[in-house]
């Protein structure tokens, strides 16, 4: 029996217009009723997804939050990290010297704020427009110091150039990070060994379940490691070719309330 279900946001929960419908509303409620845990799984912090935890009725005590890709586990009545991960002052300057060899602007998450970081001449970060609800400050390098909090950096920039870009990325960083699109303009660099399932682990420890009893509904390539881990993967029909191969099961898509219909039919009582 599902006891939890784990939800990516773009383009699995949200429509098109970065809504959650009337019927995808209603029917995590009902879920929420009978005692399943609803926990969204996201690469954003709490901020960018309290709107949409208010419209779900999930702010209340027990409910909780995979943010950061995995890379905190959160309750989101009082924001606390119940676990976290993050990347290394080291690490950070090695992204950095990478994202100025390869001209590509990069932003990088502290807590709730994202620092804006001057590591390309020519491009600007789209990063704002994708996530309007965040707090963005113009950083220097030189003032980043070793003693805060860095969850993840990311690139964001128009699509023919970061898959250009992408492909001169040097396999020692893939061999050290995790390296995963999340939306077609949107490259994430996390700690190696932390993604999705990773997140999902910590809570079902928390939660007392396995993972035969979470079901995992996503669309991108950050999603593919809690489909697989999960007792059910699913996959929106608008999710990549390799999601789709990677899950149990495929809804019907984000414009059609695909997460409604596979819980409806594979986790109400």
């Amino acid at each position: 029996m599902i006891k939890l279900v784990a939800i990516d946001l773009d383009g699995t929960l949200l429509d098109d217009n970065k809504k959650i419908s009337k019927k995808n509303q209603d029917v995590i409620k009902k879920a929420k009723a009978q005692g399943i845990k609803i926990v969204i799984c996201t690469g954003r912090p709490l901020r960018g997804i309290t709107p949409y935890l208010e419209t779900l009725d999930l702010l209340e005590p027990g409910d909780f939050s995979i943010t950061f890709n995995g890379g905190l586990v959160q309750r989101n009545d009082t924001g606390k990290v119940m676990d976290k991960a993050a990347l290394s002052f080291g690490e950070l300057k090695e992204l950095i010297k990478l994202s100025q060899q390869l001209d590509l602007p990069l932003d990088v998450l502290s807590d709730d704020v994202v620092l804006q970081l001057p590591t390309s001449l020519q491009y600007q970060s789209i990063y704002q427009q994708l996530n309007p609800l965040l707090l963005f400050e113009k950083t220097r390098i030189d003032e980043l110091t070793e003693n805060r909090l860095y969850n993840k950096a990311v690139v964001a920039i128009e699509e023919t150039y970061l898959d250009q870009q992408i492909a001169l990325i040097p396999r020692k960083i893939h061999e050290k990070f995790e390296v995963i699109k999340s939306r077609k303009n949107l490259l994430e660099f996390m700690p190696k060994g932390i993604d999705k399932a990773y997140g999902i682990s910590l809570l079902m420890k928390e939660l007392g379940i396995t993972s035969s009893e979470v079901m995992a509904i996503g669309d991108e390539e950050n999603d593919l490691p809690m489909i697989r881990f999960a007792g059910v993967g699913v996959a929106m029909d608008n999710a990549i070719p390799a999601v789709k191969a990677a899950a149990d099961k495929v809804t019907v898509s984000n414009q059609a309330d695909g997460v409604a219909k596979v819980i409806e039919d594979h986790v109400l009582h």
